[in-house]
């Protein structure tokens, strides 16, 4: 049975996306759920699994192409394979490297074109062993391991992609990612279409850190996670945003749109770039669910199981340069957001207390907002609440 594979159906926001990596070949035999292809979109990298166990008949995309949503990629057959199954068109379309790699290195992936800008490696003396015969991230990496150990000095590259400027000075030129190319248009965005400001303020993390040490042991025992920073950070924004609706909401043309729930997100790191899944309906949300809910967005962007959900919406953005080192930034606005907070290190300072100088853990607040919605009055008050809200946690549990 013939089975279309298809580009999973691509949110409003995203209008196509790029065949990032074949992870099999015409004929080979996989399991059901096995991951077939990965698709980079602008926000995530989406995995096409296996319907049945089978095997792929056809391509109909290579590796870097563009697709739309739900664009047919592939024709799989559903059932067992065995080598004679494998017909003499499949076969040439598997063709080892050796015979088809003088592609242009426009048809290699990007990351495949990344990879070989860093190890200053030339595509036509690498053998590829993927789909067409086209070159895979593995084999660069294959060929980089034993050019190490001398084994393939005699096909070092004739032309190296990183031209000497001079004595023990070099550079070289690396493609961007999808991700990188529309972060940095958005950031662009930002700063060109909105009336940006930064506002500052600092905070006493003392009431903080000692709860946290007094009820760290007893929190992970019930809970299962240890308590953190951002389920405090992720609380006082929530508590504020209510105070403050002009802070929760966007602009959309000549409107205002005020939203009436609050998801809230948060700039997480991975290996692809700063992306920032959401937290849904986080006035619902207990501080041990809040942790929960950032772990596991963290680790899925570690591992790149992001989804296109997970990155879908979000009215304010958190972003934590602390765990960095940053003690101070001005972050830049998370379009159509109108305001985003950055969190810092937090620093042992002499601070004036009662006509006194104690040394305490302070934390620089930076509140970045569009001023075209939200005024200095909200903005610097919406500050002091999460400052007041932070420095007294008893505010939180009481609604003060």
């Amino acid at each position: 049975m013939s089975i279309e594979i298809k580009v999973p159906v691509l949110p409003e926001s995203v209008a196509d996306a790029t065949i990032a990596t074949w992870h099999v070949k015409v004929g080979e035999q996989v399991s059901r759920d096995q991951n077939l292809v990965d698709i980079e979109t602008d926000k995530v990298v989406l995995e096409v699994v296996a319907p049945e166990d089978g095997h792929i008949g056809e391509f109909l995309f290579q590796e870097g192409d563009t697709v739309l949503g739900e664009q047919v990629i592939a024709k799989f057959i559903a059932g067992a394979v065995s080598g004679q199954e494998v017909t003499k068109a499949q076969a040439e379309a598997a063709t080892p490297a050796a015979e088809t790699s003088d592609e242009s290195n426009d048809a290699l992936s990007p990351s495949v074109r990344r990879l070989l800008a860093e190890h200053n490696v030339d595509a036509s003396k690498v053998k590829g062993t993927g789909v067409g015969g086209r070159i895979t991230k593995e084999d660069v990496e294959a060929f980089v391991s034993s050019a190490s150990k001398g084994a393939s000095k005699a096909t070092a590259p004739a032309a190296p992609a990183v031209a000497p400027l001079a004595e023990g000075r070099s550079e070289k030129r690396v493609p961007m990612t999808r991700l990188r190319k529309t972060i940095a248009n958005r950031l662009l965005e930002a700063k060109n279409s909105t009336a940006m400001l930064t506002t500052f303020n600092e905070v006493n993390m003392k009431p903080i850190m000692d709860i946290r040490k007094q009820y760290q042991d007893i929190f992970e025992k019930r809970h299962g996670i240890r308590l953190g920073f951002m389920s405090f950070y992720v609380k006082a924004v929530t508590e504020a945003l209510k105070r403050f609706p002009e802070v929760n909401a966007s602009i959309d043309g000549d409107d205002i749109i005020y939203h009436n729930y609050f998801d809230i997100s948060i700039a997480v790191s991975t290996p692809r770039g700063l992306v920032t899944p959401v937290l849904r309906d986080t006035d619902t949300m207990s501080l041990a669910e809040i942790e929960k809910a950032v772990r596991d967005l963290a680790l899925k962007g570690r591992d790149g199981k992001l989804t296109v959900a997970d990155m879908t919406g979000g009215n304010f953005t958190v972003t934590n340069g602390g765990v960095f080192g940053s003690l101070m930034s001005t972050p830049i606005l998370n379009l159509p957001q109108s305001a985003i907070l950055g969190m810092h290190a937090i620093k042992d300072r002499p601070m004036a207390v009662n006509g006194q100088v104690e040394i305490l853990p302070m934390m620089y607040l930076a509140l970045s907002y569009d001023h075209r919605i939200v005024d200095g009055r909200e903005s610097v008050g919406f500050l002091v609440a999460i400052k007041d809200f932070l420095e007294d946690p008893t505010r939180l549990l009481l609604d003060l």
